[in-house]
């Protein structure tokens, strides 16, 4: 682990393994209380140390560990695969995302500033000047999941940096050694010692250890019910938090199906569903849900399952059995209440087929929970609004996609849709590096891309002066 400029040893480890061989791949340290406290003291020293650090320095420092990360591309890219069952394919893009999320953050180090305020517009301030300036939090204790264990590390990390803060940072202990890896690397690129700490853990106990603990703020990736957890642990700390969701997309009568078709299946599929974002129900309009579909099975069916190290592998296994078997039960469980499957269901070990249901239920769990598998269910309607109805039924609200040539239903959507996020012509898994990210209701609160981590990861301080 690494805390305070020192990596150190634990006195218990924990086995990392490929979720598809199963082979141990690495041992952990498992950080015991004190570890993690001392991580935090570490990183309130940093922080303490280096409050002057010029924000050029930190863009300089931020800059070099992109150059380095992209130097390194194939090494993460590898890690990533071995360590999540995430396709080489789609780790190397993973890798390219970390690169410019870095490369984001260090832009956005130079443009941290305030605003004048307008005292005038309030009776009896005529005479005052006021201004704002923005300051870093402090300590940042920052919890990432497994399923993009490089680039949300990055977009916890970076940003927090960026700002001036100080990091204590907890990695998925089924997936720790990308995060480790990047440890090194910003050691690497100069980042001073303390401002990132990295300790490890299996389960609970670290996590919560660390959230409530003498930290200033605390940014989480991962279930609604960690995420409430996190909120009653961490007192009077920040919190941002990005939970679960199951994305709706929602094609109109005039969408263009030939983008629509793979980009839905994509959204549906990459990384087993294994992603926040994953598309989980498709609502598609009952005039075109026939030739929707005659389209869609043929291309899931040529999706290729296989060792994820493979240049050739589509679909490789689940993070674990438990979670492959819990999605299995999901559809046999709808399945016996009257859905159908129009293709996959079928389960070896960790790896799910891409499985398309029909004739569901809302209260379903497949439909109304998150499946966080390769799993997607499509349903028929008639109306528009009543597409956004059944999208909104839901108690997650991060993302939707909405495929129409109709501006008016694209405004439609934009206004009434009950998501942090609408993507028009384009499937809810979509995200770019420097677009705001978050959700409503279940999905958590506050928002992630680097210029928006950096405004909550940093504190208002209002400057006025009375001009005597």
């Amino acid at each position: 682990m690494l805390i305070g400029g020192r990596w150190v040893q634990g006195e218990n480890y924990f086995k990392v393994r490929n979720p598809y061989t199963n082979s141990v791949i690495a041992r952990v340290p498992e950080a015991s209380p004190d570890a993690v406290k001392s991580a935090v003291a570490a990183a309130r020293k940093a922080f303490d140390a280096n409050r002057k650090l010029p924000a050029y320095r930190r863009s300089e420092i931020l800059e070099r560990a992109s150059g380095l990360i992209a130097m390194d591309k194939e090494d993460f890219a590898r890690t990533i695969s071995l360590e999540s069952g995430k396709t080489i394919k789609a780790s190397r893009k993973e890798v390219e995302r970390a690169v410019l999320t870095f490369k984001i953050a260090a832009e956005e180090a130079k443009r941290i500033a305030g605003e004048i305020i307008s005292m005038d517009a309030a009776p009896g301030s005529e005479r005052h000047f006021g201004f704002y300036i923005r300051e870093p939090v402090g300590v940042v204790a920052a919890l990432t999941p497994f399923n993009f264990p490089l680039n949300l590390v990055a977009h916890k990390v970076a940003p927090a940096i960026a700002a001036g803060n100080a990091v204590v940072l907890k990695p998925a202990s089924a997936a720790p050694l990308s995060a480790l890896r990047l440890g090194r690397t910003m050691e690497e690129a100069g980042l001073p010692a303390g401002l990132l700490n990295i300790v490890t853990g299996k389960g609970s106990t670290v996590g919560e250890a660390l959230v409530s603990g003498e930290v200033d703020m605390v940014t989480f990736t991962g279930s609604p019910e960690a995420g409430r957890r996190i909120k009653q642990l961490a007192g009077m700390a920040k919190v941002t938090l990005e939970l679960g969701s199951n994305s709706a997309t929602v094609i109109d009568e005039s969408a263009n199906l030939e983008m629509a078709v793979p980009r839905c299946i994509t959204g549906a599929f990459s990384f087993s569903g294994q992603v926040c974002i994953s598309i989980q129900r498709l609502y598609i309009h009952r005039n075109i849900f026939d030739k929707f579909v005659s389209k869609f099975i043929p291309q899931v069916e040529q999706l290729r399952i296989g060792d994820p190290l493979s240049e050739d592998t589509d679909i490789g296994p689940m993070i674990s059995e438990d979670a492959a078997q819990r999605a299995q039960a999901w559809i046999q469980e709808a399945e016996s209440d009257g859905a159908k499957v129009l293709t996959g269901g079928r389960r070896d070990g960790r790896i799910l087929a891409p499985t398309v249901l029909a004739n569901l239920k809302p209260d379903m769990k497949i439909m109304c929970l998150e499946a966080f598998a390769p799993v997607v269910s499509v349903i028929e309607f008639g109306e528009f609004e009543e597409a956004i109805e059944m999208v909104n039924n839901s108690i997650y609200g991060l993302q939707a996609g909405v495929y129409t040539q109709n501006i008016a239903n694209a405004f439609l959507a934009i206004k009434k849709l009950n998501v942090g996020g609408v993507m028009i012509n384009e499937i809810p898994t979509f995200r770019a590096e420097n677009m705001p990210y978050g959700g409503v209701k279940e999905s958590g609160i506050g928002r992630e891309g680097v210029r928006f981590a950096v405004e909550e990861m940093t504190n208002i301080k209002m400057v006025s002066f009375n001009l005597l």
